[in-house]
């Protein structure tokens, strides 16, 4: 079947009765500076567990060395934002951060940080959430996003309607940016993905809110693009976001997309969820603003099922 027509017949199908998934055409892959680029511009994997999955993702992409020079110093990015505990879909999946950390520590990575401005209080976030154990356990660095006193006035040469944030300094220092959301419904923007979730990195998020969000979020991506987006599709909420309030809100998808283009990433997470996505303003605004290809019937895809 040529990819096209794959695409129509798989990615166009959506989701059926709430939890049937499928799966298409994603993403363009970049590697980091110097390094040679992967094969495939994006990598969708169904039916494992959060770990094993992102292991054939990565392998299939050339390995994070590709990704991750000896030495360097990354950031991993989950969703911290809720005191849940992770059943309940509301932050990453902690056992896909620890695999990632650990990952990046084989490639050769000085430090892995990971933080993120919570919108609960994030000592119990942390907790909570399992991400802090499994970044203490895989032998990264837990850092507090909770002061304004860790955050750096820096501007975006590029931004519409963002053109000048408080970045957390462990970004500012960061050679790598692995961005790691969790897909979910979002009272706000319909979806969060991954460039929504770059919204943790800054200080003052009230300022999107009030000026053009999704305009805003499209800005940012300007500012620092990930070097690598991993979208949590595992338990997926599909309403009542961006906290939920129970497990009944979450369907359990077993699914990860993995990408390069932040754009094509939550492109194809968007088709996941079982909307467009042209649906989503910031997908639409990013893609216009050449950040990302949200067009994904062209991309060279890896589609793997465990």
């Amino acid at each position: 079947m040529d990819r096209r027509r794959f695409l129509k017949n798989v990615i166009g199908g959506g989701i059926v009765a709430g939890s049937t998934v499928a799966f298409g055409n994603y993403a363009q892959l970049l590697a980091a500076p110097g390094l040679p680029a992967p094969a495939y511009d994006l990598v969708a994997v169904r039916g494992g567990e959060p770990g094993a999955m992102f292991d054939q993702a990565i392998a299939s992409l050339g390995g994070m060395q590709a990704f991750v020079p000896k030495g360097s110093r990354v950031v991993v990015k989950p969703n911290i934002g809720w005191d849940v505990t992770p059943e309940r879909g509301g932050n990453t999946n902690p056992a896909l951060v620890q695999r990632i950390i650990e990952h990046c520590l084989q490639a050769g990575a000085r430090e892995v940080s990971v933080f993120d401005h919570t919108c609960d209080p994030w000592a119990q976030t942390y907790k909570n959430s399992g991400i802090e154990r499994a970044v203490r356990d895989a032998g990264g660095k837990i850092v507090p996003g909770n002061d304004e006193g860790y955050y750096q006035q820096v501007t975006v040469p590029d931004g519409k309607r963002l053109t000048e944030a408080k970045v957390h300094g462990m970004l500012l220092e960061a050679d790598v940016l692995i961005n790691v959301p969790v897909l979910k419904h979002h009272s706000s923007t319909m979806l969060t993905v991954g460039m929504k979730n770059l919204m943790g990195v800054v200080w003052d998020r009230g300022y999107w809110h009030r000026n053009d969000l999704h305009q805003c979020i499209a800005d940012f991506v300007s500012y620092r693009r990930p070097t690598l987006t991993v979208v949590d599709a595992y338990n997926v909420m599909k309403q009542n976001g961006p906290r939920g309030v129970s497990t009944a809100d979450i369907v359990q998808m077993q699914a990860l997309i993995v990408s390069t283009d932040p754009v094509a990433a939550d492109a194809a997470a968007a088709k996941l969820f079982g909307v467009e996505p042209e649906e989503i303003r910031h997908i639409q605004l990013a893609a216009q603003m050449n950040l990302g290809r949200m067009d994904l019937g062209d991309l060279s895809i890896n589609r793997i099922r465990l």
